[in-house]
């Protein structure tokens, strides 16, 4: 059988030297996270999407959430000190981050923007995020992502 690729997500990984758990599923095309959770069998509390939005000033945030939830925009945009945060358009998300919907991990973007997670997140040991193509979801511990990506936990999803 062929090596798998890595992506960007894997290669820090790798770098860093922290463990992960890879997760690959047949999908041609964008599917929802809760579909992701569905094929892949990873609880919904444990797997999180990753979103990205412009700050009124004009920066990129990215704020990882569980699959179920919403981010709470206002609470969103008081965490990284903005007025507002609204999502990125869908054509723009390769532009900003160098991944496309779904396939967007808060690891490996083109530049490390703020990023933020929902505090569910600390519930967990490890959480299950998008590893950088769609069909790839890695398993990595909770301590280990704020490390590398710099982030912060923060009540950011509306209930």
């Amino acid at each position: 059988m062929a090596k798998e690729s890595k992506t960007n997500a894997m290669r820090i990984l790798d770098r860093k030297k922290i463990m992960y758990e890879t997760i690959t599923y047949e999908c041609e095309e964008f599917i929802d996270g809760m579909h992701s959770a569905d094929i892949t069998g990873v609880p919904y509390e444990q797997s999180f999407k990753t979103l990205v939005m412009e700050g009124k000033s004009g920066g990129y945030y990215v704020f990882v959430v569980p699959i179920a939830k919403e981010v709470d925009r206002k609470a969103a945009a008081r965490v990284v000190g903005e007025k507002t945060v609204d999502m990125i358009h869908v054509k723009d998300i390769c532009t900003v981050t160098g991944y496309i919907r779904g396939g967007c991990s808060p690891l490996g973007m083109k530049k490390a923007y703020p990023t933020v997670f929902d505090t569910s997140a600390e519930q967990f040991e490890k959480i299950y995020i998008s590893g950088g193509r769609i069909g790839l979801t890695l398993g990595v511990a909770v301590k280990d992502l704020l490390q590398i990506t710099g982030g912060k936990l923060a009540d950011i999803t509306s209930s």
